[in-house]
């Protein structure tokens, strides 16, 4: 088994993740650093990550959380913003966030210990639907729709194919359903920004198929047997 598969199946990080760690030399075999991506590991090999054995998780759990805002998807960092892995009781498991919501995002956020899940939902190549509730300053107009369906220009690339829809129109302000499949850093922000409309509020509601329901804020669940297959499966 190639060796980032294995760091993956250890439920440490996606693959992507464990090939830069290979790289910058934070993994041993049977004590021997490695920095090879090809590396392959067999049966009673002793693998290490950041100098600590590391072993295929025996159970693997999946969790949908209803991320507040305020809280970042990565570990704790230098301003000491609370993470979203203080929401959900680790139980001995390492938990990874399922691609990542900004700091001021709520909404739907799948975390795993599953790497291989992680991998092919957060690989450029995968193209499940994210869909989100956005209340924007000003009404947005049907140029701006068409823009949004056909793809606009945003720091220099163009984004994909959108869909768009204004759910609702009060004092000066729409509530509006977008959904995209690229996973851009605050893509759908910057979308908003490029045409001319300050966020006020931006919700994940789903992932694919799969919505949050009535999952409040701060709450997570374990997901059904079905809902991992459709993950898995999409």
């Amino acid at each position: 088994m190639r060796l980032s598969k294995y760091i993956a199946g250890c439920g440490v990080c996606s693959r992507r993740k464990a090939e830069e760690a290979i790289l910058a030399g934070r993994v041993s075999v049977n004590g021997i650093i490695v920095a090879e991506l090809g590396t392959k590991v067999a049966p009673g090999d002793a693998v290490s990550f950041d100098g600590a054995k590391i072993s295929p998780e025996a159970k693997l759990v999946y969790i949908m959380l209803n991320k507040p805002e305020g809280y970042i998807t990565t570990a704790r960092e230098q301003f000491g913003r609370p993470s979203v892995l203080d929401l959900v009781p680790a139980d001995g498991v390492r938990l990874v966030p399922v691609g990542r919501l900004d700091c001021a995002t709520s909404g739907m956020l799948i975390l795993t210990n599953d790497g291989e899940l992680v991998y092919r939902l957060t690989h450029p190549s995968h193209d499940i639907r994210k869909t989100y509730i956005s209340r924007i300053e000003g009404m947005l107009c049907e140029e701006s729709i068409a823009q949004i369906r056909g793809g606009l220009i945003v720091d220099g690339y163009k984004t994909s194919r959108a869909h768009v829809k204004v759910l609702s129109v009060k004092e000066g302000s729409s509530l509006v359903e977008i959904a995209i499949k690229e996973g851009r850093n605050r893509q759908v922000r910057k979308i908003f920004d490029q045409l001319g409309h300050k966020i006020d509020s931006l919700r994940r509601v789903a992932t694919g198929s799969l919505r949050l329901g009535d999952l409040r804020k701060g709450q997570w669940r374990h997901l059904a047997n079905d809902e991992v297959a459709y993950l898995k499966n999409c």
